[in-house]
């Protein structure tokens, strides 16, 4: 099972927002993930906090060779002798203190054991035997994890100082990763938005990723997934080179932050009872292949390590601690992930105070799935942020996208040899003179332009919020974009990290309403609006409409799914009520757009709706 005390983590948010959470809260027991996109950005944060701490440090210049991959070391480097810093100066604190010993020890699940013999050594008398029961829970105390992620689709090749490509190796996430795995920290790193085979290839040259001889892996490997076909794909592709997966991380694909990887019309409780009933399939499959590459290496697999079974965690849209017990209890998962409440958790993430207001203040109708990613990826977002204010300004003025100052998405090679990004004032300009040119009507024309204009610099302003808050840059020259889940507008105040650790774990009071809808109800809700989005785009290709009527059925199922769930017992705090309504409305809403949908197959191809006709 996990090396950690707790039984949720806080996922990587943005590029900046948990750029420093674990020097936050890992040394208080709390596991979390930073980004390695922006290495620029961690650089920045590094010399902040070097100064902060008074720690040696030499500068890691923008310019010099394999500055990627040397930045990603030295930071990492950095937060892990601040957490040790922090960690252990806790450990020498008095047990009988309100200080961060208690701390840490209050914040743990009441069903750890290390609570538990905490709570026994609290209703001791003083003497030998509780100072030898005091050493032994300080012993016991661990850090927690300082997790790094990596978006795989950032992948883009790099040029040196005189405008030459460098070799593959030189990428942008084979460099994040090359400099992780230089760094001495034993933790885990997230992969997450797909395969890339040539970067999962590439970790094969560094031991870390392997057992050692005490049969202990320091660089553990974790999947972020969307459906088990995607972690059996990908956990055979890394088994065949010897690299065990230490966590599957399932994601609902709508219900979270960040960019969004929308399933085909599959529900998140569907998900879940797959993986529950396949799971010993993961190991079966993956074992002979892993011991079978550790043979022709010459290696010696450890006999204890043949049982390892990947750890099944779940994230996204989660509330209240009746639906963590859903998750586990229902559907066996081992941990859960807790990402957008925390942005109201100033002792966890780093959010400068006006966004952090307008997060709090947020609605529902404020919460929207927009496209304003270079990546062409839906992308949730909040309304006014100051990235919005600021793309609507330059608009307004007649200077339309950005300066691109880092180029981590650059992409597009429409108009030049070299990519560019769509966000970027270059290629917008381009992109504008070519609409004005076509030979449409100007609604249409204006239309288009919107399209392009709405594309903004995330990589940038994903950042900016971070520098804001730790007093490196001002607000007026750094436009904040964040990204939080729908979740966010249920909790509407900012919170201390006991409170939210406690909301969590179920003690004191809900920090959410009890009409809060059901995570479960909430996801039917997106997938619903998602499909009409869809259909409104339907071009009525073959592919597309066997698409389309494959997410329908996988719907149907799906909330039929959740009507059953919605049967069971509710556990505390969890709104299982809300499901049924909630169900009775979408489906309805989907009948209608699916007979719409049928109606115009019918007149483009001339084939009547057969699934309709089934199903309805």
């Amino acid at each position: 099972m996990s090396f950690y005390h707790h039984t949720f983590h806080i996922p990587v948010m943005g590029t900046g927002h948990s750029v420093d959470t674990p020097i936050r809260v890992a040394p208080l027991g709390i596991s979390s993930v930073i980004s390695l996109v922006d290495d620029l950005l961690l650089e920045k944060i590094r010399r902040y906090y070097v100064e902060q701490f008074q720690l040696p440090a030499i500068p890691v210049p923008w310019n010099v060779e394999d500055g990627r991959a040397k930045r990603v070391t030295a930071y990492m480097e950095t937060v892990k002798e601040i957490v040790q810093l922090k960690f252990d100066a806790i450990k020498r604190l008095s047990f009988f203190a309100g200080n961060d010993k208690k701390k840490y020890f209050d914040l743990l699940p009441d069903t750890a054991p290390l609570k538990q013999a905490y709570e026994q050594m609290l209703r001791m008398a003083a003497g030998p035997q509780r100072s030898a029961m005091e050493h032994d829970l300080t012993e016991r105390m661990t850090p927690g994890s300082i997790g790094v992620n990596i978006m795989v689709k950032l992948d883009k090749m790099n040029y040196n100082a005189v405008g030459t490509l460098m070799s593959e190796e030189f990428s942008d996430a084979k460099s994040a990763l090359r400099g992780y795995a230089n760094c001495s920290l034993a933790s885990s790193i997230i992969f997450s938005a797909g395969i890339n085979q040539t970067l999962f290839g590439y970790m094969t040259r560094f031991r870390d990723f392997y057992r050692d001889a005490t049969g202990e892996i320091k660089k553990k490997i974790i999947l972020k997934v969307s459906d088990f076909r995607s972690a059996l794909i990908q956990g055979k592709f890394m088994a065949k080179k010897g690299l065990e997966v230490y966590e599957f991380r399932i994601e609902s694909g709508l219900n979270c932050g960040g960019h969004l990887f929308a399933s085909n019309g599959e529900l998140l409780p569907s998900l879940l009872q797959e993986f529950k009933e396949k799971r010993e399939q993961l190991a079966a499959e993956f074992q002979p292949m892993i011991q079978r590459f550790y043979k022709e290496m010459g290696w010696e697999y450890p006999e204890a390590a043949k049982d390892h079974r990947a750890l099944v965690t779940v994230q996204g849209g989660i509330g209240t601690h009746g639906e963590v017990r859903r998750l586990q209890e229902d559907f066996g998962m081992d941990m859960t992930g807790w990402a957008s409440p925390f942005l109201l958790v100033p002792e966890a993430t780093c959010v400068d105070n006006t966004t952090r207001e307008l997060l709090r203040r947020a609605k529902e109708e404020d919460l929207y799935v927009s496209d304003v990613s270079p990546l062409g990826i839906p992308f949730n977002n909040v309304r006014n942020s100051g990235s919005e204010l600021w793309t609507r300004k330059r608009i307004e003025s007649g200077s339309p996208g950005s300066p691109c100052p880092k180029k981590f998405l650059v992409s597009n090679t429409e108009y030049t040899e070299r990519p560019i990004c769509p966000a970027s004032s270059e290629y917008q300009q381009k992109k504008l003179r070519e609409i004005d040119a076509l030979d449409l009507p100007e609604p249409e024309k204006r239309y288009k332009k919107a399209l392009v204009m709405e594309k903004t610099c995330i990589c940038d302003h994903l950042g900016n919020g971070a520098l804001i808050a730790l007093g490196i840059e001002e607000e007026r020259n750094a436009p904040q974009s964040i990204c939080p889940g729908p979740n966010i507008a249920w909790f509407d105040r900012i919170y201390t990290l006991k409170e939210m650790v406690d909301h969590i774990y179920g003690r004191g009071p809900s920090l959410v309403p009890p009409e809060r809808p059901h995570m479960f109800a909430k996801e039917i809700v997106m997938y619903v609006d998602y499909f009409e989005s869809l259909v409104a785009r339907c071009t009525y290709t073959t592919r597309e409409v066997k698409t389309l009527r494959e997410y329908y059925k996988n719907m149907e199922d799906g909330m039929a799914f959740c009507l059953k769930i919605a049967e069971r017992e509710p556990f505390h705090n969890e709104n299982l009520a809300s499901i049924p309504p909630c169900v009775e409305h979408q489906r309805s809403r989907m009948r209608q757009t699916v007979v719409k949908f049928e109606e115009q197959v019918e007149l483009v191809s001339g084939k009547a709706g057969v699934v309709v006709a089934a199903s309805l």
